[in-house]
């Protein structure tokens, strides 16, 4: 009664010390650090030049070895050992299996005369493995209070490699100081010393070469490698990486790239000049010639329904832009103010001004109690949420065009300082980087992790520039027109993988970020598409905004048209054929 009937041979069983469950040795020793049948009988004989594969160039004690690793891994121990019994391919050698072992059972003195007979030719290695033993060693005396034996090793065996001489130090101060030792919070019981030694075991496990002691989820890592060449090979990619299967060889359609108008959005009045979707996906934003912005909320089945319409603006607003939280957004109009919202109740919370000189741009630091704005006087100022200006740095460091970024932890300011150059300002440090393109930068955008910026330029390109380190174009985009508007674009789809723009002949241009190839131009507007943003959530959902007064949100080819968003009376009503 309760007894588990155990008929793994005794060759494969790991020896713990006492008072380790077997179901620890088993998972974390067996599965983890498995050591295999190095005495498995072969059937036949095993060349070590043997390939497989229609190209031959997969030596089969490899393949199989580390089919083996998988198997022990994940837990299909029995297995395992049929598979090293029926192929001849042991895991590891005797010698491996014998110095792990040793390991776990803390035979420390013979796991070092082992360390030297299991294939090792890089000296460093040796030195660096019996380091990890002999600090491992000198721990347990420690936890066992025998404080002269901890010291010899040090002194005798330890300090005579030479290396690592910062931890040498730490350790020896354990035996000054026992205080900090004792800091430590390790104790000599017998499965706080197993886990220890299992640590130990890993370590070392890193640190030998992968012909001894092949490493954990090498298989793993394999199939993920060849799961990511062929994502990164498929340009149409725009699915969740849980689509991936091993099955067959990855291949995504056209059809995972929005290119169906689902809905069309006409409450504007005038021409839409801006949108963006909030940081979480539930809202969108729209600002337009009419002097208003309006805030749309984005419903589970992906219908845009109108929540507030922001008025106050003396002019057309020009920028919008989304509080980290997604709980307030800020409107620019044109040489104008900045107005603060609330996105719960449509509520204006603050307006920010300078006499003398209008407001153009905006942006949000990273901790949302506090905003930068770019002036009229092509200064920038930090403005508390008061409205108190903090600082203002005054020079040629902002055009009269409304863009402007912060990255997210709200140390870099950019901006156009000059037609054809964009200014990296580091608030913190005073440090200032410039970017000269070849022509008059028009717009930019960053992308979501800060090491990218798409700046769009007069002559109808758009480059993509990494900005980590020296400032380089990894990537040019072209094919959109623009010739008398100020045109967006923007990263998006999975991973943002996609680039998509506006364009003045009324279509939405989408480009593969990698490649640079165009993908797809969406027909539909009826006049200049001036800006267009992609759902962060919903890789499959996009907006753009025109001149025609309309914002169209577009999804894939097989999903359900929602027609067209309309307001009477405070009501949203649809009309079914999707046209404006």
């Amino acid at each position: 009664m309760g007894v588990v009937e155990d008929n793994e041979p005794p060759s494969k069983r790991l020896k713990g010390p006492q008072g380790v469950s077997k179901d620890y040795t088993l998972h974390k020793q067996t599965a983890s650090t498995s050591l295999g049948d190095s005495m498995a009988r072969p059937l036949s004989l095993q060349r070590d030049d043997e390939t497989i594969g229609l190209k031959g160039i997969i030596k089969k004690q490899e393949f199989v070895k580390i089919i083996n690793r998988a198997l022990y891994s994940l837990g299909y121990s029995k297995t395992a050992t049929i598979l090293e019994e029926e192929s001849g391919i042991p895991l590891r050698s005797s010698a491996v299996t014998l110095f792990m072992q040793q390991v776990v059972d803390g035979k420390w003195d013979e796991c070092l005369s082992t360390l030297h007979n299991i294939g090792l030719t890089d000296e460093a290695i040796v030195k660096s493995a019996s380091f990890l033993i002999l600090e491992q060693k000198f721990l347990e005396l420690l936890r066992k209070g025998k404080h002269m034996a901890a010291l010899l090793t040090l002194r005798n065996e330890i300090v005579p490699l030479s290396i690592n001489g910062v931890r040498v130090h730490e350790l020896s101060t354990y035996i000054i100081y026992p205080s900090q030792f004792l800091a430590l919070g390790l104790s000599d019981q017998d499965t706080d010393i197993a886990l220890s030694r299992a640590n130990c075991l890993e370590k070392l496990q890193k640190l030998l070469p992968a012909a001894i002691m092949i490493p954990e989820s090498r298989l793993e890592h394999l199939v993920e490698q060849a799961l990511d060449v062929q994502r990164d090979a498929c340009v149409f990619h725009n699915t969740l990486n849980s689509e991936l299967s091993l099955y067959t060889d990855h291949q995504c359609g056209r059809d995972q790239i929005p290119s169906k108008t689902l809905q069309t959005l006409q409450e504007h009045k005038d021409e839409v000049w801006f949108l963006q979707f909030s940081h979480n996906g539930k809202y969108l934003a729209s600002s337009s010639k009419d002097q208003t912005a309006l805030l749309w909320e984005v419903q589970d089945d992906g219908q845009l329904i109108l929540k507030h319409t922001l008025s106050g603006h003396l002019g057309a607003v020009s920028i919008i832009s989304w509080r980290h939280d997604d709980s307030q957004l800020l409107t620019c109009g044109t040489e104008e103010a900045v107005r603060r919202w609330d996105v719960s109740s449509g509520k204006c919370l603050h307006v920010y001004e300078k006499a003398g000189s209008g407001l153009i741009s905006c942006g949000w630091l990273a901790d949302g109690e506090g905003i930068v704005s770019g002036m009229s006087d092509k200064s920038i100022c930090l403005w508390d949420l008061e409205g108190n200006m903090l600082e203002c740095w005054k020079g040629h460091r902002t055009e009269n065009i409304s863009d402007m970024a912060l990255t997210s932890d709200g140390k870099i300011i950019i901006s156009i300082c000059r037609g054809n150059t964009l200014l990296l300002f580091n608030r913190e440090s005073r440090c200032e980087r410039i970017i000269e393109e070849e022509d008059r930068i028009t717009s930019f955008s960053l992308s979501k992790d800060n090491k990218f910026l798409l700046v769009n330029i007069v002559n109808q390109e758009i480059h993509l520039w990494r900005i980590t380190g020296d400032p380089k174009i990894v990537s040019k985009f072209k094919g959109h027109k623009r010739t008398r508007f100020l045109v967006r674009s923007c990263f998006g789809g999975f991973e943002q993988a996609f680039i998509a723009s506006g364009s003045e002949d009324s279509q939405v241009y989408i480009w593969h970020r990698g490649t640079g190839e165009l993908l797809t131009k969406l027909p539909g507007h009826s006049a200049a598409v001036n800006c267009v943003s992609w759902h962060p959530m919903n890789p499959h959902m996009l907006a753009s905004a025109s001149d025609d007064c309309t914002i169209r949100i577009w999804g894939l080819e097989n999903q359900k048209c929602k027609g067209t968003a309309t307001q009477s009376n405070g009501k949203i009503h649809h009309q079914p054929n999707g046209r404006t």
